[in-house]
């Protein structure tokens, strides 16, 4: 979406006060641990960009809240594995001896929005060193949740998603739906059911294979829709807030009995 079509949806900017009130009428509470998934446009326009909604949810949450976002940077990944876009395979030995090394600080995020983009970059906040499935986490527990981050089965109970499982932490879709909901995924760790595969990325020490799980998420609205979280607004997007270990619990039973 354009900036010209936020303005046209818009009845009127959203603010930092403005989106803070919307989150606070959710559900969003002063001391959450709150894991985000955002749109910038699906906002309308905002003004301040995507600084103003972190501002937003720093507020919404006070100093006593973790705010956490996703950091992934899908290229750092094994090429073999591409598909959005597929690379020939006489480019694979190429790509693995000359990608840059990963870097918490420096590698940019992927497919993941402005807003998380815009986060993992700010003061204060403390990004995982998972090159692929990284997270980013500002807060009282930031250290608990992104400070150690496996390389093997990255989005597993021992990631900052199991983490934030075991801490009773919360999700908020803010203008995306289940697709985007990465704790989907610890529910395919938890199920069992997915066939293990070795991915690799380049970190410092030079190309390195770790083990992982070939997973999905082309039945991820599926879940969302059978879960049944109610959806409010902030600003021109519709929202959902739920607790994550509840969605994850209920789609790791939905997986058993429908994959």
């Amino acid at each position: 979406m354009s900036e010209a079509d936020a303005v046209r949806r818009a009845r009127e900017p959203a603010t930092v006060e403005t989106l803070a009130r919307g989150l606070g009428a959710l559900g969003v509470l002063p001391g959450m641990t709150l894991l985000v998934h955002s749109s910038l446009s699906a906002l309308g326009w905002v003004s301040g960009g995507p600084v103003a909604v972190i501002e937003a949810l720093t507020r919404a949450l006070g100093p006593g809240g973790t705010l956490v976002m996703p950091a992934f940077s899908a290229e750092y990944s094994e090429p073999a594995y591409w598909t959005d876009p597929p690379v020939p395979e006489a480019w694979w030995g190429t790509i693995r001896s000359s990608m840059p090394p990963f870097d918490p600080k420096a590698t940019p995020t992927r497919g993941v929005g402005r807003v998380a983009e815009c986060f993992r970059s700010l003061p204060g906040v403390l990004r995982s060193a998972h090159p692929k499935v990284s997270f980013a986490a500002r807060g009282p527990l930031a250290s608990r949740i992104a400070g150690d981050h496996p390389l093997d089965f990255g989005l597993g109970p021992r990631s900052p998603l199991g983490s934030l499982y075991g801490m009773g932490a919360h999700v908020l879709l803010l203008g995306v739906g289940h697709a985007r909901n990465t704790s989907l995924h610890l529910a395919e760790h938890l199920w069992g059911g997915m066939r293990e595969i070795e991915d690799g990325a380049p970190l410092p020490r030079g190309w390195t294979t770790y083990r992982d799980f070939d997973l999905r998420m082309d039945d991820f609205g599926e879940i969302g829709e059978a879960f049944g979280a109610p959806a409010g607004r902030v600003a021109c997007a519709e929202a959902r807030l739920f607790p994550q270990r509840a969605i994850v619990d209920f789609a790791a039973a939905w997986m058993a009995g429908n994959r």
